[in-house]
């Protein structure tokens, strides 16, 4: 067998083939799409964690993206310029933000959206391509609003406007999140919508010994039914990924 072995080796080395390289994709963002610590005990994940369970081992998933952050924190905080430093030519960029970036009060996280926010979007779009890597924008993630009547509400307003806008000017491959989150939350209704997201009764669960009623992050189970929708959008937007990825119609 060992004499096999290393007679396939060598025919392997004098034929010149070589085992294909995977695909790197990077993900940037904030909590809503970040890798959660302890998720044998958090209640909490981002769609970002999830995301690697839909792809083949043709793909790598580096998730950079951190709790808490706007375009502006992620670029000041030099977590930009860490992952621009490690792009390869033919990786990919996943870039979802704009949670963050909304929060007016804020002056270390708030763009405002046609200009600051754009910018930075436009930033990493460009910055990407000039190392060779393709950029995807995503919108984000619906936060579970309904009012009084049971109407799922908007409260990312121009935001994700900008993101459409981006992709559109800049020919950026792009998955709408907010309208397939939209779809899936409003379907599921007020009630069942609550299990996509981080809703924690008192004692449940030892890490959370206070109730929590979390209508912007998700839970396990949110985080892979988002996971899945970015993933079968994803076919679409970018067909060259579209051999990687398993579990989805």
């Amino acid at each position: 067998m060992r004499v096999m072995t290393h007679a396939l080796l060598l025919t392997v080395a004098v034929l010149g083939f070589t085992q294909p390289k995977p695909i790197v994709v990077h993900m940037i963002g904030d909590s809503t799409m970040a890798d959660k610590p302890k998720p044998e005990v958090n209640p909490e994940r981002g769609w970002g964690q999830a995301l690697p369970q839909y792809f083949d081992h043709g793909v790598v998933v580096r998730n950079h993206a951190v709790n808490g952050r706007s375009t502006k924190s992620f670029i000041d905080e030099g977590k930009w310029a860490a992952v621009l430093a490690e792009l390869k030519r033919g990786d990919y960029v996943f870039i979802q933000f704009g949670h963050n970036d909304e929060k007016v009060q804020d002056s270390s996280r708030y763009t405002s959206p046609c200009t600051a926010y754009r910018r930075n979007l436009e930033r990493f779009v460009n910055e990407s391509r000039a190392k060779g890597a393709i950029p995807v924008l995503f919108t984000p993630i619906v936060r579970r609003k309904f009012n009084e009547h049971g109407t799922l509400e908007d409260t990312h307003g121009v935001y994700a406007l900008v993101v459409r806008d981006v992709a559109r000017d800049l020919r950026v491959p792009f998955v709408d999140l907010e309208m397939l989150t939209e779809d899936l939350v409003r379907g599921a209704g007020p009630d069942a919508s609550k299990q996509l997201y981080v809703y924690v009764d008192s004692g449940a669960i030892a890490a959370f010994p206070a109730p929590r009623h979390d209508d912007t992050h998700l839970s396990p189970h949110g985080a892979s039914e988002v996971a899945k929708l970015a993933a079968r959008a994803l076919k679409t937007a970018v067909p060259a990924l579209a051999p990687h990825i398993l579990g989805v119609n």
